[in-house]
């Protein structure tokens, strides 16, 4: 059943040997971008991306799929909140100063995604926190002041430059 352009969804229903009951499958395969595509396969069906999800719930295929995919993101900022954060760890021993803690760095990680949002493109966009902090925090620069103003002075070679400065523009 076709859905939106370049995905198809179709559901079946089977048991496997250690279930009580059959469960419903659904399905999703989604056509990758041209650029990403095998030129010669052996493989017949390798210009796909297959999805499979395994649910109770009586939703249409293409809904199921939506919904699961919007749950996998959810998982994908909680675990990148988690680790590259350390939202998950006790710092202090009060109860109300971890809190503080905990809603700052909250605040910072949603600040990020927002610049992420407004500034990256492509594969910058899809970059967890560590990687960003590598490229675009902890590099070499000289400040430079002046009588009226500060100056941040970047490497001519510096790759990410562009970025840097329509961020700062």
């Amino acid at each position: 059943m076709k859905s939106e352009e370049g995905r198809e969804t179709t559901e079946l229903f089977t048991k496997l040997d250690t279930w009580d009951k059959d469960r419903r499958f659904v399905v999703s395969r989604v056509l990758k971008p041209e650029k990403d595509r095998a030129q010669l396969s052996f493989l017949e069906g390798d210009e796909f991306e297959y999805f499979y999800f395994v649910t109770n719930t009586e939703l249409p295929s293409e809904k199921v799929v939506i919904a699961y995919e919007k749950r996998g993101n959810a998982e994908n900022y909680i675990k990148e909140a988690k680790y590259d954060m350390a939202v998950g760890r006790l710092l202090l021993k009060s109860f109300w100063a971890n809190e503080a803690i905990f809603q700052l760095m909250m605040l910072t990680y949603n600040l990020f995604l927002l610049f992420k949002m407004d500034f990256a493109n492509g594969t910058e966009y899809r970059q967890q926190i560590k990687t960003f902090r590598l490229k675009y925090i902890f590099l070499a620069g000289k400040i430079i002041r002046t009588a009226r103003s500060v100056i941040m002075k970047l490497s001519e070679k510096y790759p990410y430059r562009e970025m840097y400065e329509q961020s700062f523009a």
